[in-house]
């Protein structure tokens, strides 16, 4: 009896996109039709959605992730943990930190790293919100200021000031947080609240650039009724182990602070750059199956990926819901190519809407075309997160890990 090779399909990263495509490759193909890899670097995935919630400390960051292991089937799906350090498109192989793997169909879903546009320090002095070990450092830093401040016999007030760099939808979400958050900090150290300062530095003309304006301002004015500041139209030009340096119309102020977070950038994987892969700021432009043009056995999703808006033409932000969306029609295409027969999908984003929280019970959203906010876009919100669990992993991980306090 002749064996006939299964076609390797090779899976780099868990996030949003890889274990969409992943969990969908695995429905479709039978066990016998193709060897499926999945690569992550850690056994488990996490959230980004709601890593904002696990850096404030207003959710416990094992309640971000869950394993890999509890929603992939592993009789037909093979998940190596390891990190990738480059890929070597033209001998089709994976390069790990310690080997390497072979493939004939390879989903390059890495997600993405924080951009800092070469603003100086913030690399060295800046905390970003990226991953759960970031997440679960920013909160016991900020719990560790807090807890310091009493025990000195000189107060320093710096310790209280968080800086928020960018106001965007993590930057701005992450407050929402805070002004949750910073009450029981207070409380629990003995903090008078009103030497707490939080103050969010935005170098574009608005907050929330790019979302419907009555929003914007419902978002702000919520933000500061908590106490934020905003310093809009103003960039940071440095950060220090002191604080930030920031300007505005040729004026530079320096700001103290014993926090800082970095939450205006992303970019996508520099694995991809190094591979000789042709890429902006880590994005590659692929085409309209999700493939990498020239390279038509490779495809890229999520954050590493760059699909253009043709209405505005300019690119979809990465977010979850394109990357899951994304995870669907390459599992799609790659079924196609394994049995050699169909037509690939063409992508098209299907946008849903979406929806930013503003801490516990408020937000801010637009879903199918309708804006909403209060109370009732924060029961979306956690509507939304739900869903993302439910398509990944079934009912059962909702139960687990879903959010319900939705009251």
């Amino acid at each position: 009896m002749i064996s006939v090779r299964k076609p390797k399909v090779v899976v780099l990263g868990a996030g949003y996109g890889g274990l969409t495509t992943t969990v969908n490759l695995q429905k479709t193909l039978g066990v016998n039709e193709a060897d499926i890899t999945l690569i992550n670097k850690n056994d488990y995935h996490y959230e980004t959605t709601w890593l904002h919630e696990a850096s404030a400390g207003t959710l416990h960051h094992d309640r971000v992730r869950y394993q890999v292991n509890d929603v992939i089937d592993r009789s037909k799906v093979k998940f190596v943990q390891g990190t990738v350090s480059s890929i070597n498109h033209e001998e089709k192989r994976v390069i790990l930190e310690d080997g390497e793997h072979e493939y004939d169909y390879l989903v390059i879903a890495l997600g993405g790293e924080s951009e800092t546009f070469g603003i100086k320090g913030l690399k060295e002095y800046a905390f970003t919100i990226s991953n759960v070990n970031g997440a679960r450092q920013l909160r016991e830093h900020i719990e560790y200021q807090f807890a310091t401040y009493n025990t000195e016999d000189e107060k320093k007030d710096e310790r209280l000031t968080i800086v928020v760099g960018g106001a965007g939808f993590t930057g701005i979400e992450f407050l929402g947080e805070l002004g949750n958050r910073i009450p029981e900090l207070c409380r629990e150290y003995d903090v008078d609240q009103n030497k707490v300062r939080v103050i969010c530095v935005e170098a574009a003309p608005t907050a929330l650039p790019g979302f419907d304006p009555e929003l914007v301002e419902y978002a702000v004015n919520h933000l500061e009724r908590k106490g934020v500041e905003f310093k809009i139209g103003t960039a940071i030009k440095e950060c220090t182990p002191e604080g930030i340096i920031v300007g505005k119309d040729d004026q530079t102020e320096e700001i103290k602070a014993g926090t800082v977070v970095w939450a205006a950038g992303v970019r996508g994987s520099s694995i991809i750059e190094a591979s000789g892969i042709e890429a902006m700021r880590g994005r590659v432009k692929v085409d309209q199956h999700l493939r990498i043009p020239g390279h038509e056995n490779i495809f890229v999703v999520g954050d590493s990926s760059l699909v253009i808006n043709e209405e505005i033409n300019r690119p979809y932000p990465p977010t979850a819901q394109i990357a899951m969306q994304q995870g669907v029609v390459v599992a799609k295409n790659i079924a196609v190519l394994v049995r050699n027969q169909g037509e690939l999908a063409d992508f098209a984003f299907d946008n849903k809407g979406t929806v930013c929280s503003l801490g516990e019970n408020d937000a801010i959203g637009v879903v199918f075309g309708r804006k909403i906010w209060g109370a009732r876009a924060s029961f979306m919100k956690k509507v939304i997160d739900n869903r993302a669990l439910l398509i990944i992993g079934g009912p059962g991980l909702v139960l687990k890990k879903g959010k319900f306090n939705f009251l």
